[in-house]
Parts: structure tokens; C-alpha cells; sequence
């Protein structure tokens, strides 16, 4: 880290208390995606044979994925209910409340009976286990990345703001480790029992994070606005009114990183598997391994260099390398060849969508003023979530049974990188905002077009 650190700009003076918080919210953010991805690779692998037997295996992969797209809808709620206490009451307590929800969630979907044993109440639960997943992690990124950004000097957000954004690749690695192992199980005891153990373990990483985040202190900036007293009332509802296009802009410029994504994944993981393309499970969770690996390193090398050069610049480069390399990669995978694979999917995940994903945080952080950030960083974020993550693989399924050809998904992923490519481009830049100058006031428009 300390090549990245010296990218960032560090000030060795203020290398302490940031490095606490920046860890927390990573640890806290590793924990919270774990328990959210081992449901997508559930989702994938086991979930249509368990919970919805009784259909064929278009409608089971189907109806699986439907139900893992119920967290995403879940999301802007939970963007919103806790964006709107974390602007009134503080980012840290509300960043409790979001994991100690997931971790219960996770747990119980750990020990739910199939619907062998318990018939349609099986899938319903499910559903609902979902949806609090959900709820929890719409509520979990807005704090950790603000408790980041507001903690850093000016100069370094970008590369403390990604952080928590490391979290996910991290949290990745963690589920998918798990699945991997568990990959070498015989399919009967890997549907009997196996499966369950990544999300009965998830108890223990809970009890971790709740550890060392009741251990870090509030953010500054929330503590600036609570002792001068300019809390919004209604943090949701300012926030609507005063940032509207902010908002549609910022969860339009997501489309593309979430969309694509979920399908890099959790569809790859269906995709790939299936009799017509013949990749193993390992094979495959082993090639998500080493992107995500990659991920976790390029994601805080994008944030630092966002503070050299801006966030909207590098952004806008990634949605363009996501929309084209959609093309190479499913050519890639129908081609059966391992290291064609591994070599589109590392440069698709580590390399575009990094580059998009590292600056995110601290540019959704800094639309926004102090007073309304929380929310209208959660709405901007996990709004895009909805079109993103929760359609994609859905879509995905849809298109390749309408046409039976991959270049079907390409073009989908392709349109929705022009979309994001636009809204971004309606976005102005924000890495030299002085974030901490608006206690009492809202800052300038963000929502002009300027060169890039």
C-alpha cells in the first residue's frame, strides 16, 4: 500500500487517524459485500435446484435471479431510510444498524429449509432474507464511504474514498474462496449442506466488524453541522428537492458499473457452466478469483490518481473499456479457452470498471453538500443500482434464450454504457471542491457540462 499511499499524496502528519477509519470502513464494507455476493454465487449454482424445483431450468434460473434482484430494489430503501439518519443522527450508529441486519439475513438463509421440507414457504423466506440484505447494504455505502472521504485531507479523497470502495472486490475474494473450496465437494453434499456454510460462518465476520467499527469516531464533517446546528429536518426530502438532477445524473453514470458487474459476476457464473459453453465450477470461480484480486489493487490506484487528474475523466475512459470489452469477453468465454477467459474478464473487472469504481466514491461525495450528503450520495448510488444490478442478469437470461446468441448480452451492455457515458458527461468535475466550506449553505451546481 505504500506505493499507493505516495500516490495519494499523503501527509505523514495525518497518516494515524485516516488509516484507522479508511480500515474500519474497509473492514466494515468487506463484511457487508461477503454477505451479499455469497447470494449472487448461490443465486448461480444452487438456489433453482433447491428453492424452486418444480420448474424448468430456464424459469428456476430465472425466478433465482428475480429473487437476487429483490436486494437491489431493497437498496434505494435502504439508501433512504438510512441516509436520511445518517444526516440527522450520524454516519457511525447507522453503520451498525446496516451490518448487524445483514448478518442476521445471512445467517438465517444459512439454515432455511429447502423447498423440499417446507414447501412455498422456502422461496418466500428467501425473499425476504433478500430483501433485509438489501436494505442493509443500500443503508452500508453511503457511511463507510462518507466516514472515508470526510475523514481525509483535500487532495487525498480520492484515494481514501476508495477504500471502502476495495470492499467488494475483497468481499469477492472472501465468498468466492469459500465457494471454491467447496467446489471439490460432490454435488450431493455440496447441495445438501455445503453451501450453507458460507453463509452460517458469516456470523463470526459480523461480530469483527461491529467490533472494530463501535471503536472508530464520527465524522468530522457531520460533527461540524451538528455543532452549528444546520441539520436538514428532512435530510430525504431536501435532498430530493435541492439535488434532483444530481441524483438521476449520479444513478444513471452507475448504470454501467453495477449492470456490468453482477453480469461479470454472477451470470458468468451461470453462463459459463452451462452444458452449451462446459467450463467447470472451479474453473470458473477460480478465473473470478484472480480479476478480483486484480480489482482490489487497481481500485484505490484509480482513486489516488483521480486526485491528479479528476474523477469524471477517468470515469468516462472506464464506461467506454466496459461497453467495448463486453464484445471480447463473451467471444472470449464461447471460445472454451481458459486464458482467453481469465485474460477479458481481469481486463473487464481490474481494468475498466475499476477505473469507473475507484474515483465513485469520492465523486458522489462531493455532489452533495455536508448536511444532505449521506442521502443524496445513497439515492445517486443505489438508485443506478436498480436498472444495474437487479435487471442485468435477469436480462441477460432473457436475451440469450430470445436469441441464443452471447453478442445479444454485448449489445445490452454496450447500450447501457452509452447511457452512462452520458449522464457522467452532464456531471461537472468535483475533485477540487472544498467539501468542508458548506456547513451553513449549499455549494454551486454540478450538473453543467464542461470540457474533458
Amino acid at each position: 500500500m505504500e506505493s499507493m499511499e505516495r500516490l495519494g499524496g499523503e501527509d505523514q502528519g495525518q497518516i494515524s487517524d485516516i488509516k484507522k477509519v479508511a480500515a474500519a470502513s474497509f473492514i466494515g464494507t468487506t463484511i457487508e459485500w461477503y454477505d451479499f455476493f455469497i447470494y449472487g454465487t448461490a443465486a448461480a449454482l444452487v438456489f433453482p435446484t433447491l428453492f424452486f424445483p418444480e420448474q424448468t431450468p430456464f424459469i428456476g434460473a430465472l425466478l433465482s435471479f428475480a429473487t437476487f434482484g429483490v436486494g437491489f430494489f431493497a437498496r434505494p430503501v435502504g439508501g433512504a431510510i438510512f441516509g436520511h439518519y445518517g444526516d440527522k443522527i450520524g454516519r457511525k450508529s447507522m453503520l451498525v444498524v446496516t451490518l448487524t441486519m445483514m448478518g442476521i439475513a445471512t445467517f438465517i438463509i444459512g439454515i432455511l429449509p429447502t423447498y423440499d421440507q417446507i414447501g412455498v414457504l422456502a422461496p418466500l423466506i428467501l425473499t425476504l432474507m433478500r430483501f433485509i440484505q438489501g436494505l442493509g447494504v443500500g443503508g452500508e455505502w453511503g457511511g463507510a464511504v462518507l466516514m472515508a472521504v470526510e475523514h481525509a485531507p483535500r487532495g487525498r479523497r480520492g484515494f481514501y474514498g476508495s477504500w471502502p470502495q476495495m470492499g467488494v472486490p475483497a468481499g469477492l475474494i472472501l465468498s468466492n474462496s469459500f465457494f471454491l473450496l467447496l467446489a471439490f465437494l460432490p454435488d450431493q453434499a455440496f447441495l445438501a449442506w455445503g453451501w450453507r456454510i458460507p453463509f452460517i460462518l458469516s456470523i463470526l465476520l459480523v461480530a469483527v466488524g461491529l467490533f472494530i467499527r463501535l471503536k472508530i469516531m464520527e465524522s468530522p464533517g457531520f460533527m461540524r453541522v451538528k455543532e452549528s446546528g444546520t441539520e436538514a429536518r428532512m435530510p430525504i426530502l431536501d435532498v430530493l428537492k435541492q439535488y434532483p438532477k444530481q441524483i438521476a445524473l449520479a444513478a444513471g453514470a452507475f448504470i454501467i458499473i453495477n449492470s456490468y458487474f453482477y453480469i461479470l459476476v454472477s451470470y458468468i457464473i451461470a453462463y459459463a457452466t452451462s452444458e452449451s459453453v462446459g467450463f467447470s465450477r472451479g474453473t470458473v470461480i477460480g478465473i473470478l478469483l484472480f480479476s478480483s484480486v486484480v480489482t482490489f489493487f487497481t481500485i484505490p490506484l484509480f482513486g489516488a490518481l483521480s486526485d491528479r487528474v479528476g474523477r469524471r475523466t477517468l470515469y468516462l475512459i472506464g464506461t467506454v473499456g466496459m461497453g467495448a470489452s463486453a464484445f471480447p469477453l463473451f467471444w472470449a468465454v464461447d471460445s472454451g479457452s481458459t486464458f482467453l477467459f481469465l485474460l477479458m474478464h481481469t481486463l473487464a473487472l481490474g481494468g475498466f470498471l475499476a477505473m469507473g469504481y475507484g474515483p465513485q466514491a469520492s465523486l458522489y461525495a462531493e455532489l452533495f453538500a455536508t448536511r444532505l450528503r449521506y442521502s443524496g450520495a445513497s439515492l445517486g448510488y443505489q438508485g443506478g443500482a436498480i436498472f444495474g444490478g437487479a435487471l442485468a442478469p435477469i436480462i441477460a437470461v432473457s436475451l440469450l434464450e430470445a436469441t441464443g446468441t452471447s453478442l445479444s448480452i454485448s449489445i445490452y451492455i454496450a447500450s447501457m454504457a452509452v447511457l452512462s457515458f452520458i449522464c457522467m458527461f452532464l456531471l461537472t468535475e468535483t475533485y477540487q471542491t472544498d467539501i468542508d466550506a458548506d456547513v451553513a449553505g449549499e455549494r454551486r451546481s454540478t450538473v453543467e457540462p464542461e470540457a474533458t
